[in-house]
């Protein structure tokens, strides 16, 4: 009898521990408890968004990209990453855009023109010789038409999340001078994929070949082409330099850049992550034309050291000569050009 007591009261003691040492058996987990705590510890899910852009690593825009990138991954804590693909290694133009509407994990940075193929206004913004500075330029895309022409984008499936990515004013770089539309008959001129490019080459006197700005490099040497236009920046960034040692001030053309996603991956991203997106693309743009502003001027001096030559040009020549360009496009909505024209007077008259 003793033994069956002794057994009773060990087993009843090791009940006791089990059930936390303190007689009384821990409450069941509720159903809503263990639900909160799976949704505690699930992790983020990540989006991983391609960045692409023709700008080639040496290049401020590049540069200031890279920038962009780090703050969106730091400040996003894991829920996007962004992977940035310069110097045209992922499609760029034409192809970059088709992949920003298909709605792709995308993010494309490359020229305001390529918007003009869905909102054909947008060359109207961005015409030979329609700027002298930058701030004219700002006044236009960041006022009423330019966000006019972002929520007609919209209606087309792309979402502008800048257009203020300037790098300076383009400029004719080849094996000759350029005085005048005259001499730049017969050159054959690399142009973008764009109308735009190809009707100014064309109204300047040169034959216009499209091509991807990193095959230009190759295409110099090779003869397949005589010169291409371009910015200082570019114009030292990419070492063209090497090619061309000729640089004439046309400054036909402002060298700005969009900053655009698709609007059916736009939609999928959360409030913050849109709100981090706007702003950090907003902070590069800036730190590029800090850049820009600032060094234009060295890197002159840098291409003259180089043994390039820097020739001023008859701009009124070539501006008579491009008017013929506000022509050709029977898509703009009448009155566009004018009414640019109307905005920068007011402008001036400030």
């Amino acid at each position: 009898m003793k033994k069956s007591l002794v057994a009773i009261s060990l087993a009843m003691a090791m009940l006791l521990t089990a059930c936390g040492g303190g007689g009384k058996a821990p409450a069941t987990e509720t159903k809503d408890a263990k639900e909160t705590k799976t949704e505690q510890s699930a992790p983020t899910e990540k989006r991983v968004i391609k960045v692409s852009t023709k700008f080639v690593d040496d290049e401020q825009t590049a540069i200031s990209l890279k920038k962009v990138v780090e703050k969106v991954n730091e400040r996003s804590n894991g829920s996007l990453e962004l992977q940035l693909f310069a110097n045209g290694i992922l499609p760029i133009g034409k192809d970059g855009m088709e992949q920003v509407v298909a709605g792709s994990d995308w993010i494309l940075v490359d020229g305001v023109n390529f918007l003009g193929d869905y909102v054909p206004d947008y060359n109207a913004i961005t015409g030979p010789f329609l700027y002298k500075t930058f701030d004219e330029y700002f006044h236009i895309v960041d006022g009423p038409i330019g966000q006019e022409l972002n929520k007609q984008a919209e209606e087309k499936g792309i979402k502008v999340l800048n257009m203020d990515w300037v790098f300076g004013f383009r400029s004719m770089e080849t094996n000759k001078p350029i005085k005048t539309p005259d001499d730049v008959k017969g050159l054959n001129i690399r142009v973008p994929t764009s109308q735009l490019y190809t009707y100014t080459i064309e109204a300047m006197g040169g034959n216009p070949v499209a091509m991807p700005y990193p095959d230009t490099y190759a295409a110099l040497q090779q003869g397949v082409i005589d010169g291409v236009e371009g910015s200082i920046m570019s114009y030292y960034g990419t070492k063209q330099y090497e090619n061309v040692k000729e640089y004439s001030l046309t400054r036909h053309l402002l060298g700005v850049s969009a900053v655009v996603i698709g609007t059916k991956l736009w939609d999928k991203l959360t409030p913050e992550e849109q709100t981090i997106l706007m702003e950090e693309f907003e902070n590069g743009a800036k730190d590029n034309l800090d850049a820009t502003n600032k060094l234009e001027k060295e890197y002159e001096e840098k291409l003259k050291a180089e043994g390039v030559h820097f020739n001023e040009v008859d701009t009124k020549a070539f501006q008579d000569a491009t008017q013929v360009v506000y022509t050709k496009f029977d898509k703009w909505t009448p009155g566009i050009y004018e009414r640019v024209l109307d905005e920068l007077s007011k402008m001036e008259q400030k």
